[in-house]
């Protein structure tokens, strides 16, 4: 069923959400729509709030928590290293804008595309990605689990890692699988063309600060 949504966003502080009618509140002046698309969610106002679209169902997250921004960083420096000695791909981290479709528009929080695309500087021009993160917090639970995994699922992501910082663990999703596999000791990765693998004790991701 086609989730509606209408424009009555800056007001939106409790992550990803359906969008109902805001009679009488701040409207942004433009035509309420059945569905955004990745156009309108370009031209939103950049006001410290990450906007998404999956098939035209907009996902609005407040600003993370400082323990998603430490892994995610963590996250980003580990692969980066591992990709500075394997290079089969480069490493990229939120904000983004990957856009397979008109109505869609995500921003993961970290990333590994090809090297190929990622030398055009040019977002309209990652066409695949390799690998991606999400690091959960309790404002994009509902879409990182579901909305979003279906479409890197759709997209033939090759690997998407969920990442619970605070129950230290990652749930790894591969295309097909109904169900992840949930790893709570070592994370694994062994992308085509590597010579090793990328292995990440999860003891050292999670440690604290």
């Amino acid at each position: 069923m086609m989730t509606v949504v209408v424009a009555c966003l800056p007001n939106l502080r409790h992550g990803p959400v359906l969008l109902l009618d805001c009679r009488g509140g701040h409207h942004m002046g433009m035509a309420a729509p059945t569905y955004f698309t990745a156009e309108m969610v370009r031209a939103l106002p950049d006001d410290g709030q990450r906007y998404e679209v999956v098939h035209g169902e907009l996902l609005v997250t407040p600003s993370p928590r400082l323990w998603h921004q430490e892994i995610t960083g963590r996250l980003w420096f580990v692969l980066r290293t591992y990709l500075e000695r394997e290079r089969v791909g480069h490493v990229l981290a939120s904000p983004a804008d990957i856009s397979f479709a008109p109505d869609t528009l995500v921003q993961p929080d970290v990333f590994v595309v090809p090297l190929d695309q990622v030398r055009t500087l040019k977002w309209t021009e990652i066409r695949r990605l390799l690998l991606v993160a999400e690091v959960l917090s309790p404002s994009s639970a509902r879409a990182d689990r579901f909305t979003k995994r279906r479409w890197y699922q759709e997209a033939g992501v090759p690997v998407y890692w969920l990442v619970d910082a605070d129950a230290q663990t990652v749930e790894v999703w591969t295309p097909e699988a109904r169900f992840p596999a949930v790893e709570r000791e070592r994370l694994t990765w062994e992308p085509e063309g590597a010579r090793q693998p990328f292995v990440l004790e999860l003891g050292e991701l999670f440690k604290p600060i």
